[in-house]
């Protein structure tokens, strides 16, 4: 049992690394360190949010690629690159082969540590934008 949330917490651990990796080069693309605190809070904003939509877009890619959605553009670019090969007809195999034999095997348990780090980090990013718009954003 110590093992399994020894490999959770691990899986977590990488997955926030990740997240702050892209929170900071936001902050450092945009300029963290001005004089206006309005800025800043804006900058916060925008780099936790960014690193929690990139998070959670990317494990709805992963849980749309492990459901098959995108197993006939893996056939077709196998096809592309066999066709390419020597000998690569030998390898030939239709559309309903290539799809019993990747749906054959067995999926991993749900990787649920990257949708929620994403979420945690989107909603630190909501968070810093609602206290900018009531605190800063004035239209003249």
């Amino acid at each position: 049992m110590k093992e399994v949330n020894k490999e959770l917490l691990t899986k977590y651990a990488i997955c926030f690394i990740v997240a702050s990796l892209i929170t900071v080069a936001v902050f450092w693309s945009s300029g963290f360190f001005t004089d206006n605190i309005g800025i800043n809070i804006q900058i916060l904003a925008d780099g936790f949010s960014v690193s929690g939509i990139l998070l959670v877009l990317f494990a709805g890619l992963m849980y749309v690629s492990g459901e098959g959605a995108l197993l006939g553009i893996g056939f077709v670019m196998r096809n592309v690159l066999l066709w390419f090969m020597p000998m690569g007809k030998m390898h030939h195999e239709t559309y309903a082969q290539y799809r019993q034999r990747k749906i054959g095997k067995t999926k991993k348990p749900g990787n649920n540590c990257i949708f929620i780090t994403g979420l945690v980090f989107l909603a630190i990013g909501i968070i810093f934008n609602i206290i900018w718009y009531a605190n800063f954003y004035n239209i003249a």
